[in-house]
């Protein structure tokens, strides 16, 4: 997909990162496409600013980006290197020191959404150091986060919420930004995850935060606004995650959603990494959705449904789209799809 104009967004909560570009992405050894989400949404909806990539050759997924070391993309002009990766538990394998190391050494800045951060690997922070390069961290929360205090606030807030992880939360929260403010509409994406953060250049990773913090971040994340002003979340995880289910709890309740849409990915049977837990339906996540979002508003509500179609030809997609929409009575639209679905979508989003 070619990279997609980002949404207009005002200045907001959580540190803003300018960060080094043109970027090379880093995709380590990775075999699972799904953990490849960082350099699939930076090449999808930054594209402009991503040069290349490079990996290990163990590994079997690429962005399709031209392949190049450090020192060919330093020499083309790229800053830093990404860590495209989005790991279980955030770790930094041993495997991938030497590359980071050789970007290093070729001029490039690293930077890393992992939960093992970059400043706490001895080896690279004494090379960055001799070489003059940063370490840049996104997943490090703002320091002094409040308790959530459950306060109703003003503006309009929008949540996508999932089956699981890694199947289109973060885009379809982008493409209805994005689409909105075409629109006119007053709205802005609001990052709650590493990727998120490196697209918008701001936000908060919740997955990094306390829990007893977790929901006064979320609060923090959308702040009050204009009665028509519309924040627009990247939801985290799935109620349903054996193991992720906390995050996006703790996103539910502090960003208190005026508005959800579900996304889902069809075929996929069982929870990414955790075969042994089948995948909830829509509507049972619909249903617990509103059942625990309540708590912080009562009148939260589901306006429609994204399908991850991706692999799936115009018709398949048309027609599953369609019954869907049928079957539960929503809008359901596949947003990179775009078209009078998603309209629909968005005519949803905004009543």
């Amino acid at each position: 997909m070619a990279s997609q104009a980002l949404p207009e967004r005002e200045t907001g909560v959580g540190a803003i990162h300018a960060l080094p570009s043109p970027y090379l992405l880093f995709l380590g050894d990775t075999v699972e496409p799904g953990y490849a989400k960082t350099a699939f949404g930076l090449r999808d909806w930054a594209g402009d600013r991503c040069l290349g990539e490079w990996s290990l050759p163990a590994a079997t997924v690429s962005t399709g980006l031209p392949r190049l070391t450090p020192a060919e993309a330093a020499a083309q002009g790229a800053r830093s290197m990404i860590i495209g990766v989005a790991s279980p538990g955030g770790a930094i394998p041993v495997s991938w020191m030497p590359e980071l190391i050789a970007a290093l050494d070729a001029g490039l800045d690293l930077v890393a959404g992992m939960h093992v951060l970059l400043t706490s690997i001895t080896p690279l922070r004494e090379l960055a150091a001799r070489r003059g390069r940063r370490l840049i961290d996104l997943r490090v929360p703002p320091p002094s986060l409040p308790v959530a205090n459950g306060r109703k606030r003003t503006g309009r807030r929008l949540l996508t919420v999932g089956t699981d992880c890694a199947l289109g939360k973060k885009y379809t929260a982008l493409a209805i930004a994005r689409g909105l403010v075409e629109r006119g509409v007053d709205a802005t994406f609001r990052a709650s995850g590493q990727t998120g953060i490196m697209i918008a250049g701001q936000g908060i990773a919740l997955d990094a935060v306390v829990a007893d913090f977790a929901s006064g971040a979320a609060e923090l994340l959308s702040p009050d606004a204009d009665a028509d002003h519309l924040d627009v979340i990247e939801g985290q995880g799935s109620l349903y995650h054996p193991a992720y289910a906390p995050v996006s709890l703790a996103l539910l309740h502090g960003s208190q959603p005026d508005l959800f849409v579900v996304c889902h990915q069809p075929g996929r049977e069982a929870v990414l990494g955790f075969p042994g837990y089948p995948l909830p339906s829509i509507e049972t996540v619909i249903e617990r959705t509103v059942l625990l979002g309540q708590l912080t508003n009562p009148a939260i509500r589901c306006v429609g449904i994204s399908l991850n179609t991706a692999g799936m030809t115009e018709d398949e997609a048309e027609q599953l789209i369609a019954a869907t929409s049928a079957r539960l009575g929503l809008p359901v639209a596949d947003p990179i799809r775009g078209g009078p679905a998603f309209q629909r979508l968005l005519d949803a989003c905004q009543a």
